[in-house]
């Protein structure tokens, strides 16, 4: 164990160092940001705009629970392919049995994906089934 701490050590150094570098680096990018920043003192500065256009009416609009589904939804098998991108990566390095870790994998996504459907979280339309 104490071999171990002693290989440790100078990797720990670096990263010490690499830390308090990167704080610096924040640190002077942000005091030299406020140095030679612009200063506005216009009224229309602190007013909340989008793509230049001045909003109106509420920001407190109520969307539909589906937007949100759906963005769930996408986060979910959007995050499925990173996993099946790492494994193709080291398909030969697994072998066999990842291989069918990785069709289990898959299996239960497409289960999901049939429940979701079933249960009509997909279906947009106005009247359900």
């Amino acid at each position: 164990m104490e071999k171990n701490a002693e290989l440790m050590l100078p990797l720990m150094w670096t990263l010490g160092v690499y830390f308090g570098l990167v704080l610096l680096l924040v640190g002077g990018m942000l005091l030299v940001s406020y140095l030679l920043g612009q200063r506005h003192h216009a009224p229309a500065t602190g007013q909340p705009y989008e793509a230049g256009i001045v909003s109106e009416g509420s920001a407190h609009v109520r969307l539909s629970a589906k937007f949100y589904l759906i963005a769930v939804f996408f986060v979910v098998f959007d995050l499925e392919a990173v996993f099946l991108f790492a494994w193709a990566v080291a398909a030969r390095l697994v072998g066999w049995p990842g291989f069918w870790e990785a069709v289990t994998f898959v299996g239960v996504l497409v289960a999901a994906l049939v429940y979701l459907w079933r249960a009509g979280a997909l279906d947009w339309s106005a009247h359900r089934r």
